[in-house]
């Protein structure tokens, strides 16, 4: 798949065996190396806060209930989202990981008072893990912009700033949902090239964006910039994240303000907030720098991670999905911490719960794009289903699906799948 990103540091550490024995397959996205944070309910019973071991999930909030977990002289986990638990700062998170583990790990001698706590992840529905307090989406991966280029403006040149700041743009907290929300084709204004004025009706030219999404845990001041090792000290965790696209309303409205309705009806997230702690041994630098950054983008950590992704399309009806992506997260220009240190650096306060969209990631095989509208180059090149059926766009009754994956020594740092369905538009004006 064209150059190898780059490569992580080798420290990666070992599998760490755990009681809850479906949690030790190497293969299993939720080992006790990940230990990623999520909102579950069960029938007849509230959404409440739970962290994935295995096949199973520990009910956090009975554990604080019960004195197994206590970290604070307030409740941490009696809400149905992580947003306390963010607010309270990473001493008090990294105190939280270690008392799970201790909980959790084989050999551990509390596994009779916890076992009764843990629930079937299978009989469980999974709900939003956190309050979104503001989202913001970049543009931020080389690849997909120079994609972009050359498909609507004939040439791979990036736009003069590109290589010099991560260009992003205030999206809707409001329209981020979980995997498995069903998701509308947008109505909006489209105008076809050769017409005379707009009209009006459904996105012909629907879209996926396979991006990752960073949680801000702890906020910064307003009117105080921050530096980009205090950001990468703020982030909580990641999902993945697919920001839904309708590239025909997004053509027309861009300029010059940028995405609105083309952007606005619908951003997915995956289930699991996997933590930033679990991640850190994936590392891996951001690429060699086109045009050398101004200093305050400068870090002393590797701020990417090695997290191999893939997109999967399934036809309503099809008995299987067909994969058309994989990539790889160490692909993208600019970091996580640098996006959120450039976002405050003019004294935008951040808050706990800020989502920031990394961007699309692409990779420069046809195979890694990450998107739609790259994969089959603006509808001009359709692409090939495992069942014989050929896309450009998405059509009505697709479901999409994300997969992340960081594989370490013997076990998988999973996120659970991103999945969401297209559904017709809503008619309206209704007749």
């Amino acid at each position: 798949m064209g150059d190898a990103p780059p490569h992580r540091k080798d420290k990666t550490l070992p599998l760490m065996t755990t009681w809850v024995s479906s949690a030790n397959d190497a293969n299993h996205p939720f080992p006790l190396n990940n230990l990623p944070y999520g909102v579950f309910s069960t029938e007849g019973s509230d959404p409440r806060c739970g962290v994935a071991i295995g096949d199973m999930i520990l009910d956090v909030t009975a554990a604080e209930a019960e004195g197994l977990i206590s970290l604070s002289d307030e409740p941490l986990f009696d809400l149905p989202f992580w947003n306390v638990l963010m607010e309270e700062g990473p001493a008090v998170w990294a105190a939280f990981r270690e008392r799970l583990t201790s909980l959790l790990a084989e050999g551990s001698d509390e596994q009779d008072k916890v076992e009764p706590l843990l629930i079937a992840a299978a009989e469980a529905d999974l709900h939003m893990p956190f309050a979104v307090s503001e989202y913001t989406d970049f543009y931020a991966g080389k690849q997909h912009a120079q994609n972009m280029g050359a498909i609507l403006r004939g040439s791979p040149d990036l736009p003069a700033n590109w290589l010099h700041i991560p260009i992003g743009y205030n999206g809707r907290a409001s329209s981020v949902v979980v995997s498995g929300t069903p998701i509308h084709r947008p109505n909006g204004q489209t105008k076809a090239p050769d017409a005379d004025m707009p009209s009006f009706g459904p996105s012909k030219r629907l879209d996926i964006e396979l991006e990752m999404g960073a949680i801000v845990g702890t906020g910064s001041d307003f009117g105080q910039p921050i530096t980009v090792d205090q950001a990468d000290a703020m982030i909580f965790g990641y999902v993945l994240l697919n920001d839904w696209s309708a590239r025909d309303i997004q053509g027309w409205e861009y300029q010059p303000l940028g995405p609105f309705q083309g952007k606005a009806f619908g951003t997915s997230i995956s289930p699991w907030i996997v933590t930033a702690a679990a991640l850190e041994s994936f590392r891996t630098p951001t690429p060699p720098r086109d045009k050398e950054l101004l200093p305050y983008l400068n870090g002393s950590k590797d701020g990417l991670y090695d997290i191999e992704l893939e997109v999967l399309m399934q036809p309503e009806g099809a008995e299987t999905a067909s994969v058309i992506a994989k990539t790889n997260y160490s692909r993208m220009y600019y970091s996580a911490a640098e996006q959120l240190c450039h976002h405050a650096i003019g004294g935008c306060e951040m808050n706990a719960g800020d989502l920031l969209g990394s961007g699309t990631i692409s990779g420069p095989e046809r195979e890694e794009y990450g998107s739609l509208m790259e994969l089959s180059w603006a509808g001009r090149e359709p692409f090939a289903l495992e069942t014989g059926e050929t896309r450009g766009f998405i059509e009505d009754g697709d479901t999409l699906t994300l997969r992340g994956n960081a594989r370490g020594d013997g076990f998988t740092i999973g996120f659970g799948d991103c999945t969401g369905q297209i559904l017709p538009a809503v008619n309206w004006p209704a007749e």
